[in-house]
């Protein structure tokens, strides 16, 4: 049997729809901390090091109702964001936050795809979903605490 080796199969599914910058960030809720566990782009978003998780309408979306992220312009992200200039600089208009959770609905973490504007249409967006419940066991095998 093989077997797939997240983050890794999944941010090369991801390029081949499109996919420009590839991130996964952890979440760690009894810290109150989050950090990138995988990048695509390591000079720009290095996976060292962590920062606070934020509790905004991004959060409560995203991660108390995991529900995922759309954005497809800069303006969109703009609110969201705290580096929408280095994403716009990377000439990246549109993202996407899916989350990943537990069993118990908790989300352990976040798949972050960002492309160019307008990209991620309804029938691009659930074929993303769909590749992230594919990778699902093993994303949580990855980043689920021991």
């Amino acid at each position: 049997m093989n077997r797939m080796h997240a983050p890794t199969d999944l941010h090369h599914a991801c390029t081949a729809l499109g996919t420009i910058l590839f991130t996964v960030t952890v979440l760690d809720p009894a810290r109150d901390l989050c950090w990138r566990a995988y990048t695509s782009h390591p000079v720009e978003y290095p996976t060292q090091g962590t920062k606070p998780l934020t509790h905004d309408a991004w959060h409560d979306q995203v991660i108390i109702r995991r529900e995922t992220f759309v954005a497809n312009t800069p303006a969109a992200f703009k609110k969201v964001f705290f580096d929408h200039a280095l994403i716009t600089s990377l000439s990246l208009g549109s993202a996407v936050n899916i989350p990943v959770a537990v069993a118990s609905g908790t989300v352990l973490a976040t798949v972050n795809l960002l492309a160019e504007p307008q990209h991620f249409t309804p029938a691009k967006l659930a074929a993303y979903q769909t590749l992230v419940a594919n990778h699902h066991a093993v994303l949580l095998s990855e980043f689920a605490p021991a």
